[in-house]
């Protein structure tokens, strides 16, 4: 099924998938107003040309019309997660696998040194409090650090998309042939992305937050146990954890979203993994 943006019904359809897209019911008059709020209260879209639109995605399959009410389909509620993730990126699949392996290399090369140090009767002044204290210092500072790369970097990418899809909407809309029709679609695309500009930048503090914390909880746990539990135990408690948040479930996770078999994702996270935590360890010991 083809959904371009050529015409006024086509924007008014994009704004209808975006404010059903909770798969809850909604009015018409509710729907008309959440119209009217992105037009700044000015009436820019009647209620004749939204029940246009509205019939129009009934035929299609994408919304059930109750008369006074609409609810979308299970097929208008993929559609409108699509646009909701094209137009709003609140699907942060980069910032949570960024914060598992970051926190697991982070927690890992910390359990790794304290142990060698310990078999090299060299891990003299590794005393508990003195590894809580270096490994969270050390969880804290990356996990800032995703926190701020994530938030300026991806408010910058995304705002950056979103003016490049704003274009290219308005070179589509310009080729409408009535005057009217298409000052008023541009002028609703040119409000509509005003209000997502405001969403973007809520997202990607939300967003950076999932990165920061995931980072911080992913590293924490495994050292936690390290410090906590008695040997051997700790080291193949710690050692367990890792693996499992790294093998199975950042694999499990980037498979599903990214749509590759876990085999290859599974390969791919364990190279990384290792040549991170190798390199991290040798940079510590040199």
């Amino acid at each position: 099924m083809a959904f371009e943006i050529q015409e006024l019904r086509d924007v008014i359809r994009v704004i209808v998938l975006l404010n059903l897209s909770k798969g809850k019911p909604m009015s018409k008059i509710a729907l008309k107003r959440r119209i009217d709020k992105v037009c700044s209260s000015l009436a820019c879209v009647d209620m004749n040309e939204l029940e246009k639109a509205l019939k129009e995605m009934t035929i299609e399959g994408l919304i059930i019309d109750n008369v006074d009410s609409v609810q979308l389909t299970d097929e208008g509620l993929r559609l409108g997660k699509e646009w909701q993730s094209l137009l709003l990126k609140k699907d942060p699949i980069l910032e949570v696998v960024a914060g598992l392996v970051d926190g697991s290399i982070t927690g890992l090369v910390v359990i790794l040194s304290t142990f060698i140090s310990i078999l090299t009767n060299s891990g003299v002044l590794f005393t508990p409090k003195n590894v809580i204290f270096t490994a969270f210092l050390t969880l804290t500072a990356v996990a800032i650090t995703n926190f701020s790369s994530f938030f300026l970097g991806g408010i910058t990418e995304d705002l950056a998309d979103i003016m490049t899809l704003r274009t290219l909407m308005n070179y589509s809309l310009s080729d409408i042939p009535d005057k009217k029709e298409r000052d008023k679609s541009l002028m609703l695309v040119e409000k509509l992305f005003l209000v997502l500009d405001k969403e973007i930048r809520r997202s990607n503090l939300f967003a950076a937050s999932i990165s920061g914390v995931t980072t911080f909880v992913a590293g924490s746990i495994p050292i936690a146990a390290f410090v906590g539990l008695p040997a051997p135990f700790n080291t193949i408690v710690s050692l367990t954890v890792v693996a499992l948040v790294s093998g199975v479930f950042l694999v499990r996770y980037r498979s599903r979203k990214t749509r590759v078999h876990w085999k290859i994702t599974l390969l791919e996270t364990l190279a990384i993994v290792a040549i991170a935590t190798i390199a991290s360890v040798l940079l510590g010991v040199l």
